[in-house]
């Protein structure tokens, strides 16, 4: 019988192949699964990536700790050089910074991202953490990818209930599929092997738009087996629950 792939590990793979080689690379806090994508990336196809991080490691060493943290010390323990967060925002700020992950927690078709309240903003139903850096380095980034480990009606909605930050974004990352976005709207790029077009349909809150319907590659067997040698306490899934 085959083995049933994990959306988690779609996910991080698709993540991992949108990174090319040479290419300057930030993630923030929470960031387990595109910490690990960037691992994987630089494994397999990207070994001149450069990882920034929160701490300031730069190009930290193999996951292998029990409490590995995407925003601790280990990151700049074992790194090969120190690059300061500030430093970072002035290296997006002039155009040096390839690829910003970040998150939200709502997203409309026009690209718009909240990550503030929940409902009105004076009084919401839920005050969540806010922008922190996504609203500098969102525009200004060459480009932002957004990982999201839910995909419902709730999270992808016609209309954000706040607009925390807008602008450079080029992809979202979800357990349903992948959002492309371009011509100033949110388009369905690829659909993961494990979901369906009526499933991504069924889960978002606004029009469908696409020019064909793909899938996004299943991960090859080399990059599941590195997937165990970098992340052997799959960290990943973390936010999942898987």
């Amino acid at each position: 019988m085959k083995k049933t792939i994990r959306p988690i590990d779609i996910m991080t793979c698709a993540i991992s192949n949108m990174l090319s080689d040479g290419e300057t690379v930030f993630h923030g806090v929470s960031s387990h699964l595109p910490m690990v994508a960037m691992s994987l990336a630089k494994k397999m196809h990207a070994p001149e990536l450069v990882h920034l991080n929160i701490p300031g490691g730069v190009n930290p060493g193999v996951i292998h700790k029990g409490y590995y943290s995407s925003a601790g010390a280990d990151l700049l323990d074992s790194a090969e050089a120190y690059f300061p967060l500030e430093e970072v925002f002035d290296l997006s700020m002039r155009g040096r910074l390839d690829v910003a992950f970040l998150g939200g927690i709502q997203f409309d078709i026009n690209g718009n991202i909240n990550a503030s309240v929940i409902g009105d903003y004076h009084r919401p139903k839920l005050r969540l953490p806010g922008g922190a850096g996504s609203a500098v380095l969102i525009p200004t980034a060459k480009k932002a990818i957004i990982w999201r480990t839910k995909h419902d009606i709730r999270t992808f909605v016609e209309k954000v209930d706040f607009v925390t930050t807008r602008g450079n974004l080029w992809k979202i990352v979800t357990p349903l599929c992948v959002f492309e976005f371009k011509k100033g709207k949110l388009y369905l790029d690829t659909i993961h092997p494990t979901s369906s077009l009526q499933e991504v349909k069924e889960n978002t809150g606004f029009e469908l738009l696409y020019d064909e319907i793909k899938y996004t590659p299943e991960p090859t067997k080399e990059e599941l087996q590195m997937l165990k040698k970098i992340d052997p306490y799959d960290y990943r899934a973390i936010e999942l629950g898987s």
